[in-house]
């Protein structure tokens, strides 16, 4: 039996599911251009160099959701995975998804479950570890519940995720994690076969060093 692990932002998506949520709440209106615009790309920045505080960040990115019913976040979303993320899948990465289809597969993202599990069956992938949203009686109350699936954080929710299925990442002949980021060398050090795709230079640079496999999903 073989687990597949996949990153999503850079990685299946050609872009970042996280940072245009924010900017589509921008174009909407919903946030003001102003305020939001130039802390989202903050955030953005630092996340692409590794210093990003996931904390500071998760405020910034889950308030919004417990200003609004979630029946209109949903209808946002709807538009927003027409309008900005159906653009960004790219073919090779559903064609790479097409050849696991035999492992056990999983998205495992810092991008909360709200954004990405739509994402996720666009994919086809059942399985979703990500950072989650609190919510009281369906709505969003604007914090986290439990640990943020972040850095070291994957690898906690991968472990609390395996253990509720009765399992360990040795359970597995074979375990996979394709991933773009630096900021996931700690769950890739963890797989048997970790894969850099399209790296950024740090991951690159560790990959080679390594000699893990790199792949592109560039059309």
């Amino acid at each position: 039996m073989n687990l597949t692990l996949f990153d999503l932002d850079n990685t299946l998506l050609a872009g970042d599911s996280d940072f245009e949520w924010a900017q589509f709440l921008i174009e909407q209106g919903v946030l003001d251009r102003e305020v939001y615009e130039a802390r989202n790309n903050e955030f953005y920045a630092q996340y692409k160099c590794g210093t990003l505080d996931i904390r500071e960040f998760l405020d910034f990115q889950l308030k919004p959701l417990s200003r609004h019913p979630r029946h209109v976040l949903d209808e946002w979303h709807a538009e927003f995975m027409r309008s900005k993320i159906l653009p960004i899948i790219r073919r090779p990465a559903r064609d790479l998804v097409e050849r696991h289809r035999g492992d056990i597969c999983a998205i495992i993202t810092a991008t909360n479950s709200f954004v990405t599990a739509p994402i996720a069956r666009e994919f086809g992938i059942g399985h979703l570890i990500a950072t989650e949203p609190a919510h009281v009686g369906g709505e969003f109350t604007g914090d986290v519940t439990g640990t943020p699936c972040f850095r070291e954080g994957k690898i906690t929710c991968l472990e609390q995720w395996l253990a509720a299925r009765g399992q360990t990442l040795k359970s597995f002949a074979r375990s996979s994690f394709y991933s773009d980021s630096l900021n996931d060398l700690p769950l890739l050090e963890r797989v048997t076969h970790p894969v850099a795709v399209d790296p950024d230079d740090t991951l690159r640079a560790h990959a080679v060093r390594h000699g893990w496999k790199l792949l592109s999903l560039a059309d």
